[in-house]
């Protein structure tokens, strides 16, 4: 399929310089990545509000809390492998310990970071983020579902966290949707099983999902954007209409999209899930369109894997 790919990271970059004509409190924090999350675009329209603290990520963790009591309301942007795991302990005792107004939007998440391998490939992040208290957590789309969310983080009041794709994706939202952190998108309804993603890999659900049909079997497809709050409703009413969830990430299946669900339904209606993310191992080194087939997170080899689970 001919789709036209956009860069999600610099659709983050424009958002902020958007932001920051209307809101002057709005202050940009990187640690010498400014290039690779496209936090430059802001650094050069508003060079007295860009601040690089270079190769320390607990700094720029710490600095940000300390701007954020004094009414600013910080962008902190690093490598997700940087800002959920060298920087968590600031992340947990001083943004959400004490609820302060900090955005983390970080970039590079999942497998999809590719030739750096398995040291830069944050596969744990969501889980380490949704576990902390206070602390909301969202992972967008496409470029229009990131410009939206990140819109979203300006105006609310507390610490988010934010995974910014490295991939370019295509679009699947336009100006008509609406970001609810409140709400999941149903993007397909369907009557034999229910495919909850977000992020990167909703993309390649969409495609699954005209495969299996092609197959014969009507798959519902739920975009869960917003990992903390969970929207209970829409996964609760969809699992009582299939009675089969499968969830797909890029992401550890612990801990993450596919663990929230599990918690949920677990409790409220226990309902067979099947959790389709990297295992409980590291990623390696290889082209993201590589690794993406490589861990069984591309469209046909998801469709492969879901109609084995289902025969």
């Amino acid at each position: 399929m001919n789709r036209e790919y956009k860069s999600v990271r610099s659709e983050y970059g424009k958002t902020l310089v958007e932001l920051g004509k209307v809101n002057k409190d709005i202050v940009v924090l990187d640690a010498d990545l400014s290039s690779s999350t496209q936090t430059k675009l802001f650094a050069k329209e508003f060079p007295e509000r860009f601040f690089n603290v270079g190769i320390s990520e607990q700094d720029l963790i710490t600095t940000a809390a300390g701007l954020s009591c004094t009414g600013k309301i910080p962008f902190v942007s690093t490598f997700a492998m940087f800002a959920s795991g060298r920087a968590w302990e600031q992340v947990r005792n001083t943004i959400c310990y004490s609820n302060l107004n900090v955005k983390i939007a970080a970039t590079h998440g999942g497998i999809t970071v590719g030739e750096d391998g398995a040291s830069h490939q944050a596969l744990e992040d969501i889980s380490l983020m949704r576990s902390i208290p206070n602390m909301t957590v969202i992972v967008p789309a496409d470029a229009e579902e990131t410009r939206q969310a990140i819109k979203f983080a300006a105006e609310f009041n507390g610490p988010v966290y934010i995974r910014i794709s490295r991939s370019n994706l295509p679009d699947i939202f336009d100006s008509n949707y609406k970001f609810d952190y409140k709400k999941a998108n149903i993007i397909k309804e369907g009557k034999d099983i229910t495919l909850i993603t977000n992020g990167e890999t909703l993309v390649e659900t969409i495609d699954c999902a005209k495969i299996l049909s092609e197959k014969g079997i009507d798959a519902e497809i739920i975009n869960v954007p917003v990992v903390k709050p969970l929207d209970n409703e829409t996964i609760i009413n969809s699992a009582k209409k299939t009675n089969r969830v499968i969830t797909i990430e890029n992401h550890s299946i612990i801990g993450g999209l596919g663990s929230a669900i599990c918690e949920l339904l677990s409790e409220k209606y226990p309902t067979k899930v099947t959790r389709i993310g990297t295992n409980d191992e590291f990623g390696q080194s290889g082209t993201a369109k590589e690794l993406m087939a490589f861990y069984g997170l591309n469209a046909e080899k998801l469709a492969q894997k879901i109609t084995g689970l289902i025969k």
